[in-house]
């Protein structure tokens, strides 16, 4: 394979990382952090458990800063801590976990036409990303293979919620498993969590890892409490208060990520810029040129200036300056 293939395939979204020992030892212990996950929806709701990803932001974080020497600034630092306010907000005025007896009444909630219209458009949404708008855009913008993630992503949620409960009344002693609910839920797991895995992966490959991770936990994170909304109707036993608590909380979390976003490029060096040191040469360049004598004016051209001014600047120097030394009556 030549250089430009193995390229191709390592620096826009291939599969090149899965024969690196590195993306297996990451795979599994992502792997093991979602069975625990897994278990978390099986005893409190999605709209608490989901939000209290923001800590995946911080460890992401620190990771990209001393493993992939990704900048780490301070303004990214006060990102994460907004971050772990809000989750910590939303934690303290969660609503309480409904009481549900069988995993057939999660197949009614689901069944509901609020939430098939809703499941509907998300995965209308998600197959036009893969098949119009991934081959066109995927790898120059950043949204497009999180949008697919994250849409999938709250189908997902929906679905271990679903089958959590089933095991969890199982081992308690009421068998779930011979209901085809409990399959069927296990069915769109497998397969929003694999396609899931392909497109972060493919994001990942592509663009920086301190970028993907916070985009795609506030992206995944409000379709998440969208569908929670929805189709357990965590709302229906809340107070205006504690609703509004919870909205500051995620506005939190979107204020953190936004900002280690938006400065992610950021120097956070106190000395002059190259652009300020070189506006402060041109200046100084200009006045040396503009007292001159007139009869060295020919003399001066862009080649015997340390520094290069705009033809624009130039032309009106010289345009100017017989004037200005007509004026001093200079020979």
């Amino acid at each position: 394979m030549d250089g430009f293939h193995y390229r191709w395939l390592v620096g826009y979204g291939g599969y090149s990382y899965l024969v690196e020992p590195l993306w297996w030892i990451g795979m599994i212990s992502m792997i093991v952090g979602e069975i625990a996950n897994f278990a978390a929806y099986a005893f409190a709701p999605a709209i608490l458990v989901t939000p209290l990803g923001a800590l995946s932001i911080i460890i992401s974080a620190a990771l990209a800063h001393s493993i992939l020497q990704e900048k780490l600034h301070t303004f990214g630092i006060l990102g994460c801590v907004l971050c772990v306010v809000g989750s910590i907000t939303i934690a303290l005025h969660a609503p309480q976990e409904r009481d549900i007896d069988s995993v057939r009444e999660v197949w009614d909630l689901a069944t509901e036409p609020a939430f098939l219209s809703y499941a509907t458009i998300v995965v209308v949404a998600a197959l036009v990303l893969i098949y119009f708008v991934v081959p066109q855009h995927g790898q120059t913008n950043i949204m497009v293979y999180i949008g697919v993630c994250s849409l999938l992503g709250s189908l997902t949620v929906m679905s271990v919620k679903a089958l959590g409960i089933a095991l969890k009344l199982t081992f308690s002693g009421v068998n779930q498993l011979f209901y085809p609910q409990t399959w069927a839920f296990a069915l769109i797991v497998a397969t929003c969590v694999s396609t899931q895995i392909n497109y972060l992966n493919k994001a990942l490959d592509t663009f920086n890892t301190a970028v993907v991770s916070p985009i795609y936990y506030v992206m995944f994170t409000s379709l998440t409490i969208i569908a929670s909304v929805i189709m357990f109707k965590d709302w229906d036993r809340q107070n205006p208060t504690q609703i509004v608590t919870e909205m500051c909380g995620f506005v939190t979390i979107l204020s953190g990520t936004f900002l280690l976003h938006k400065t992610k490029d950021m120097n956070d060096s106190t000395g002059p810029t190259l652009s300020t040191r070189r506006s402060k040469h041109a200046s100084q360049t200009a006045f040396a040129i503009e007292v001159l004598p007139l009869k060295y004016q020919d003399c001066v051209d862009d080649e015997t200036l340390p520094l290069s001014l705009p033809k624009a600047d130039n032309h009106y120097l010289m345009q100017e300056l017989p004037l200005r030394y007509k004026d001093l009556n200079i020979a």
